[in-house]
């Protein structure tokens, strides 16, 4: 039998995640550190990848007020200079993922 709390169950099922594509100058610039410095701050998990076509994918995970900060955080940060577009998608949880990583 698996036993959970009743507060980790509903922290757990309020649990979001969210895909986002950043567009723009962002490879090559640090882009990605700073993301993972940026996730540091907050209770998220997720990866921060470089993608062939030039883009930049974050996937992160955690409570939606949690995740929209972190967002806000991003675009208040020096990163906001090189970003042209954001798209945004809400993606199936990872209950799998723990922490921030970089993935190349």
């Amino acid at each position: 039998m698996f036993a959970i709390s009743v507060a980790r169950f509903y922290a757990l099922s309020a649990m979001k995640a969210r895909k986002l594509f950043y567009i723009g100058h962002v490879q090559g610039v640090g882009f990605r550190y700073a993301i993972k410095q940026i996730a540091a701050g907050f209770d998220v998990n997720g990866t921060v990848r470089n993608l062939p076509d030039g883009r930049v994918e974050l996937f992160i995970q955690g409570l939606p007020d949690e995740l929209n900060e972190m967002e806000q955080e991003i675009i208040r940060s020096h990163l906001n200079g090189f970003i042209k577009t954001v798209e945004s998608f809400d993606v199936a949880v990872d209950l799998q993922l723990r922490g921030f990583n970089i993935l190349s």
